[in-house]
């Protein structure tokens, strides 16, 4: 099928870090010496807790990238053995979560790009690879005033895959209740899960290519987006052009 003959766009899916929100180069170990540091627990070994947790995290995310199974924070505090049922963990947990909270706002133009998806008709969903819950994203979501406008979310820590894997994208596809992955874009900053991804199950994949993604990050891959966007406002006008040309 040519990108002539496409059908219409139903819905719009995006990543959450790097896409929604802007890049930020973030100190990895730091968010975990924040953590680290607050634990009551473990005042006397708050750096090595940090290293364990640190590594026990990259594990995750490597099995991710092997394989496109999730994670969550709980099994990797527990895996660097501090596990989130101890009572010094809201106190450190609040530590963590303010080391990134400068890291977690909403670019300005999400809202007007939600709206406008919505003026035409056109579904809105998030699919993001994330060890944080629901919970948690919806909390930033409401404060920068977009929640209300998301049909549909799906967070890699709530099921059993993660971008790449084409369950991931079907699960989103869903949630947003599309027809058709053939009829909903995916927008995202990375070429391996995003881009990659989302044409293996179905979607067009939209790239948003501001991000420095670390090197150690990156899986090699052999992929043209079906679009390159500079801002999230140019989304509509993709949209737009893509639905025009729909058969």
């Amino acid at each position: 099928m040519t990108a002539r003959t496409r059908p219409a766009v139903e819905a719009v899916i995006f990543d959450w870090g790097g896409t929604l929100t802007p890049w930020h180069t973030i100190d990895l170990a730091a968010q975990w010496n924040a953590y680290a540091g607050a634990h009551p627990a473990h005042a006397g070994e708050s750096g090595d807790l940090a290293a364990r947790i640190m590594a026990a995290e990259q594990r995750a995310w490597a099995r991710t990238r092997d394989d496109g199974g999730s994670a969550r924070i709980a099994e990797i505090l527990a895996e660097a053995g501090a596990a989130t049922d101890h009572p010094g963990h809201p106190a450190a947990q609040a530590a963590y979560e303010e080391f990134w909270e400068p890291h977690t706002f909403t670019d300005p133009e999400v809202r007007p790009v939600f709206a406008g998806l919505h003026e035409r008709g056109i579904a809105v969903g998030v699919l993001s690879n994330t060890i944080w819950s629901r919970e948690y994203h919806e909390a930033l979501f409401r404060r920068d005033g977009v929640l209300d406008l998301i049909d549909g979310a799906v967070y890699s820590s709530e099921i059993g895959h993660a971008k790449p894997h084409p369950e991931a994208f079907a699960t989103a596809v869903a949630a947003v209740g599309a027809s058709r992955p053939d009829r909903c874009v995916y927008v995202g900053d990375r070429a391996y899960e995003d881009i990659h991804g989302a044409q293996r199950a179905g979607l067009r994949a939209v790239l948003v290519p501001h991000s420095d993604i670390p090197a150690e990050q990156q899986v090699p891959v052999d992929v043209t987006p079906d679009a390159v966007v500079q801002r999230l406002l140019d989304i509509l006008a993709v949209v737009d052009r893509w639905n025009a040309a729909s058969g």
